[in-house]
């Protein structure tokens, strides 16, 4: 940064979720939500906290969208308040973020960035731990431009996973065009304006059998993308997360995290140039309940040329209360 700051924020989210089935097997999920105060934990990748919003004390309708069966096979979900994450063949990441939004989903670049918009998906579960699925997000459809047409904004995610109690692996295939992207979460600048690009996210966790041991879940993320039209000719990017969860290690519900890893960063083969910045972030946090319906998490975080430049260095703590009722 230019200069050293410091500052002390006081935040707060409020959160509904509202469930309805109308056969039994279907389900109409509505998310009322509200928050603010989290102006200065908004900077991504580098402090975007977990929990961050810019609802104005506004509660408005978040999410919304309907999932039904297809057979017993195959779900299909259609919202026009949806990200494509919550429509995906498997969980790609069992690691829980409680300070930064970059750690989420074993990396929240390539192919799981957020963006709430029209979305649609089809998933099909086998009954030997292989699914797919199926995602494409408009962000058109709400407006003049249309769904799927020349002048739309989308995503469409593919993936393929093989899932068991013990450990997961999977591979996730996307396609952004019209501008679609999550490049605030990647850390620089170096490589927006991609009007469309392609990608890899490769996911893997393992987690054991038993809490309370030494021996924590680990969930590993690569993304990859091809970038076309980016600024500054850079026509590649590429970041990583390593995070490790332990739970019940002092007390029942209580949970210990770490993560690191570096957003996605860019790179230029042509013109010989490796990568535009270094970056490297890192989290860590404990988790626990006084009782049922409170959690409290202390944590901390930190990174090294984390967005622009290679003097772009943070450090950061954070409590969160839940209540849950």
């Amino acid at each position: 940064d230019d200069g050293d700051t410091e500052r002390t924020s006081a935040a707060y989210v409020y959160q509904m979720n509202l469930n309805t089935s109308f056969t039994g097997d279907d389900n109409l999920y509505v998310r009322l939500k509200s928050s603010d105060g989290f102006e200065n934990f908004t900077s991504k990748p580098g402090n975007y906290h977990n929990e961050a919003g810019s609802h104005a004390s506004v509660v408005n309708v978040d999410k919304i969208w309907y999932t039904f069966p297809l057979g017993e096979r195959i779900e299909a979900t259609i919202g026009p308040k949806i990200e494509n994450y919550y429509m995906l063949a498997a969980t790609p990441s069992v690691y829980k973020p409680k300070v930064l939004k970059a750690f989420r989903f074993g990396g929240h670049g390539a192919a799981f960035g957020a963006s709430t918009s029209t979305g649609l998906g089809l998933k099909y579960t086998a009954d030997n731990g292989f699914a797919s699925s199926v995602t494409i997000n408009s962000k058109g459809a709400q407006g003049t431009k249309g769904f799927l047409t020349d002048q739309d904004t989308t995503k469409i995610n593919v993936m393929a996973a093989y899932t068991s109690d013990n450990y997961h692996l999977s591979a996730t295939y996307t396609k952004q065009t019209g501008g679609f992207n999550a490049f605030h979460y990647f850390s620089t600048d170096n490589i927006d304006g991609s009007t469309e690009h392609t990608g890899y996210a490769l996911r893997a966790w393992f987690r054991p059998d038993e809490t309370g041991t030494a021996v924590p879940s680990i969930s590993v993320g690569l993304d990859t993308m091809d970038l076309d039209q980016a600024s500054s000719g850079y026509d590649k990017a590429s970041g990583y997360s390593v995070a490790f969860n332990w739970s019940d290690i002092f007390q029942a519900d209580d949970t210990i995290g770490a993560a690191i890893g570096s957003p996605i960063s860019g790179s230029d083969p042509k013109a010989g140039t490796s990568e535009d910045v270094d970056p490297f972030l890192w989290e860590a946090y404990y988790s626990f309940r006084p009782n049922d319906s409170i959690e409290i998490t202390p944590g901390i975080f930190g990174g090294n040329d984390v967005r622009d430049d290679n003097d772009d260095d943070i450090f950061g703590a954070v409590i969160t209360t839940t209540f849950r009722f």
